[in-house]
C-alpha cells in the first residue's frame, strides 16, 4: 500500500473507531428509523391527512440521553398540544389572515417562556405554524386526529430511544480522562528525560505549549463527564447490567470522575508552576546540583509513566517517600547554595502534588472497568 495512503488510512479509522462517533452514528440512525416509522404508521393505520406531525414529534423526541428523551418527549407532547390549541382558537376565532397567524406565533412565542417547557417551547409556535399555513382545513381542525399524531410520534421517539441502544456516554468520559492523565504524565516523564541531563528554553517553551492545550481539553472534559452521568439516568441498560450482574457495584454513579478531574486540574496548576521554574532558570547560570537533578528528575519520570499508564505496577507510596527522602537529604546539606532553595523546594513541592495524581487515576480504571 502507498504509504500516504496509509497514513491517511490510520486517522480515518482511528476516527471510526471514536466512541463520540460511533454514539453519534447510531443516534442518527434512531433518528431516521424512528421519523420513517412514525411516518409510516400514520400514513398507514392512522390515515391522517397530515402525516408529518408524528415524525416530527418523533424527530423532536430522541435527545443524545436516554433521560433527556423521556423529558423533552414529555415537553414535545405538552407543547405541541398547546400549539394545537393556540391553532384552533386563532383559526376558529379569527380565520386565518396575515393578522391572525402573526397572533397565534405571538401567543406561541409568549407560551414558549414557560419555564417547564422552555426547551421544546418554540414548538407551540412551529406547531401553529403548520397548521395554518394549511389553511386551518377540515382535516386540520380534526383535535383528536392531531392528539393522535403527536402522541404516537413521542412514544416512538422515545421507544427507539430507550430500546434500541440507549446511549451511554462513559467510554467518552472515561477517553477524555485517558488522554488527559496520559499526556500530563508524557509531559512530565519527558521533563524528567530532559532534566537528567540538559534542557533550554526551547524544550519549557514547548511543555507550556501542551501544558495549555491539556487545560482547554479539561474544559471540553468537564462537559462530558456531565453528560455521562446523566446518560445514566433512566437507562435501561444500568438494570440489564444490574440483572446479568447482581453482585457488581451499581453503575448508576460510575467512576468518581469528578474526583480524578479536580486532581488533574490540580496537577496541571502544579505541571504549569513546575515548568515555568524550569524556563526561568534557563536564564540563569547558576550551577544544578546533580544529585538533586538526578533523583528529581527519576521520580518524574516514574511518576510520569505511572500517571501515562496506569496499568504499570508502581507504588505511590514509594514515590511519596522518594520526594520526602530526597527533600530530607537536600535540607542536611549544608553546602547547597541558599539562592537555589526556592526553586528546588517548590520543584519537590510540585511533584509531591502530582503524584497524588497516580492513587485516582488507578482508582478510576478500576472502576471503570468493573463496570
Amino acid at each position: 500500500m502507498n504509504p500516504a495512503v496509509q497514513r491517511l488510512g490510520n486517522p480515518l479509522m482511528e476516527r471510526l473507531r471514536r466512541p463520540e462517533f460511533q454514539t453519534s452514528l447510531i443516534q442518527m440512525v434512531k433518528i431516521i428509523f424512528a421519523t420513517t416509522l412514525a411516518w409510516w404508521i400514520s400514513v398507514n393505520f392512522l390515515e391522517t391527512s397530515l402525516p408529518f406531525l408524528a415524525p416530527w414529534t418523533a424527530l423532536l423526541t430522541i435527545q443524545a440521553t436516554a433521560y433527556r428523551t423521556l423529558s423533552r418527549g414529555v415537553q414535545s407532547t405538552i407543547a405541541s398540544v398547546l400549539g394545537i390549541v393556540v391553532t384552533f382558537m386563532v383559526g376558529n376565532f379569527l380565520g386565518v389572515t396575515v393578522w391572525s397567524y402573526a397572533v397565534a406565533i405571538f401567543v406561541g412565542l409568549v407560551i414558549a417562556r414557560i419555564r417547564w417547557i422552555r426547551e421544546e417551547g418554540i414548538t407551540v409556535a412551529t406547531t401553529a405554524i403548520f397548521l395554518l399555513s394549511d389553511g386551518f382545513t377540515e382535516e386540520s381542525r380534526n383535535f383528536g386526529e392531531r392528539m393522535v399524531e403527536i402522541i404516537v410520534g413521542v412514544l416512538i421517539g422515545i421507544l427507539v430511544n430507550l430500546l434500541i441502544m440507549p446511549p451511554l456516554r462513559d467510554r467518552q468520559a472515561a477517553g477524555y480522562l485517558d488522554s488527559i492523565t496520559r499526556r500530563m504524565g508524557d509531559v512530565l516523564g519527558d521533563m524528567g528525560q530532559e532534566i537528567s541531563s540538559s534542557w533550554d528554553t526551547e524544550c519549557a517553551e514547548e511543555w507550556i505549549k501542551e501544558i495549555e492545550s491539556l487545560e482547554s481539553e479539561l474544559e471540553s472534559a468537564w462537559s462530558t463527564v456531565r453528560f455521562a452521568r446523566e446518560s445514566r439516568r433512566a437507562n435501561p441498560r444500568r438494570h440489564i447490567h444490574l440483572r446479568r450482574q447482581p453482585t457488581a457495584p451499581d453503575p448508576v454513579d460510575g467512576p468518581n470522575w469528578e474526583q480524578v478531574l479536580e486532581q488533574a486540574k490540580d496537577g496541571l496548576s502544579h505541571l504549569h508552576t513546575i515548568t515555568h521554574i524550569l524556563r526561568d532558570a534557563t536564564y540563569d547560570n547558576s550551577p544544578w546540583d546533580e544529585r538533586f537533578r538526578e533523583k528529581w528528575s527519576a521520580i518524574a519520570c516514574d511518576a510520569g509513566q505511572a500517571i501515562s499508564d496506569p496499568d504499570v505496577d508502581t507504588d505511590s507510596e514509594r514515590l511519596r517517600m522518594r520526594i520526602d527522602d530526597l527533600s530530607r537529604e537536600m535540607s542536611e546539606d549544608e553546602d547547597l547554595p541558599s539562592k537555589l532553595w526556592p526553586v528546588y523546594g517548590s520543584l519537590i513541592t510540585g511533584l509531591r502534588h502530582i503524584v497524588s495524581l497516580v492513587d485516582e487515576v488507578r482508582a478510576a480504571r478500576r472502576e471503570e472497568i468493573l463496570q
